[in-house]
């Protein structure tokens, strides 16, 4: 039986960028979205292959805001995967400085943050999280329109400072085939929807991605290409 279309982006990603190694300890950044969620689905098939030299655990970072909670259906998903899910609570308001404001990258900082120290503590070597490639091309944008930086998300990043490597396993799906992924599955996913959400930055760069490529995902595995594709010799 042939695997979902997905699942077939995802090993190529993983074998391009070498994101799965002999002995990995993978922890999945399990938000409850579909993205990550279409991750923990992944992860959970592919450690049922013969060849599967790995291990891997999904950890939901639970915040102070009620709202970005998992759901129990959704836990209850993910154990018919054979997937047990960590629940690690960070209390981010009281982090905020006097004279600061909560704000979405701040808080994606923070939980990111301990994700690392999780990892670190328990014994992990990768962190895997569900960012696919139009995150990847809209925070390129972002980043070159707000901070003048020709930067953003690599599929791996190898921390120099930790004996830990970030992976973006979805780096070559764009969101209209995990959203098919996700309904053909018939997901029961949940999303942060919490009073301080303030993401403006991110939806005008979805909406400068959407005019560039009309939502083409060839368009957008071209501008991906881009990024491996520099040509030094005609740039400033």
């Amino acid at each position: 039986m042939s695997q979902p279309k997905l699942f077939s982006i995802i090993d190529k990603a993983i074998y391009d960028y070498k994101m799965i190694e002999p002995g990995d300890r993978i922890l999945i950044g399990a938000s409850g979205g579909k993205d990550s969620t279409a991750l923990v689905e992944y992860f959970a098939n592919r450690a049922k292959r013969k060849d599967a030299n790995f291990t891997f655990s999904a950890i939901h970072i639970e915040t102070d805001f009620e709202a970005c909670t998992m759901s129990p259906r959704l836990r209850a998903q993910m154990q018919e995967w054979n997937v047990d899910t960590i629940n690690y609570f960070v209390d981010v308001q009281n982090r905020i400085k006097e004279g600061f404001k909560m704000s979405c990258y701040w808080c994606s900082n923070q939980r990111r943050n301990e994700l690392v120290h999780f990892a670190l503590k328990h014994g992990y070597n990768k962190i895997a999280l569900g960012h696919h490639m139009d995150d990847i091309l809209e925070t390129l944008l972002m980043n070159m329109l707000v901070k003048s930086e020709l930067s953003t998300m690599p599929p791996r990043l190898n921390y120099q400072k930790y004996p830990l490597s970030l992976i973006r396993p979805l780096c070559y799906a764009d969101v209209e085939t995990i959203k098919e992924h996700a309904k053909a599955s018939g997901y029961i996913s949940t999303t942060c929807t919490c009073m301080y959400q303030d993401n403006s930055g991110r939806k005008d760069a979805r909406a400068r991605l959407e005019a560039l490529t009309h939502g083409d995902r060839r368009a957008k595995e071209k501008m991906f290409a881009a990024l491996r594709n520099i040509n030094k010799e005609y740039l400033p």
